[in-house]
């Protein structure tokens, strides 16, 4: 058994890219031209389409996000882990939603994917 995670996209390719350089994988084209997927750590597949003209998938925002984890050792400057992440991630296309913000278990910034899905950046102490 295996599992993935799927996420339905305007411009699958384009996703893609944002995902491998924010994951430091490469992206694959699936099984059609409108279908990629990155490596998810730790196992499995961010699956990149784009929906059937038959079943199209609005956009829309709920609480379901996901989430990209860095772990630091303990002194570790989680804040500017961070910081160069988001960055990396708003020249990539991402609109930041709150900045860092420092919490008990570490460091944490929302965004909005190229796309505008829920996305959280999070460095754990």
């Amino acid at each position: 058994m295996m599992g993935a995670i799927v996420l339905a996209a305007d411009d699958p390719a384009a996703l893609a890219t944002f995902y491998g350089v924010m994951l430091d994988g490469k992206p694959q084209q699936g099984l059609s031209s409108t279908h990629w997927r990155v490596p998810w750590p730790p196992g499995g597949w961010l699956e990149i389409y784009a929906p059937s003209s038959n079943r199209p998938q609005l956009r829309q925002q709920g609480r379901l996000a996901l989430c990209l984890q860095a772990a630091t050792a303990a002194g570790g400057d989680c804040l500017g882990i961070l910081q160069c992440w988001l960055e990396m991630a708003v020249q990539q296309g991402a609109t930041v939603l709150t900045p860092p913000q420092q919490e008990s278990f570490g460091v944490e910034a929302w965004l909005l994917d190229p796309e505008g899905n829920r996305l959280l950046l999070l460095v754990q102490t």
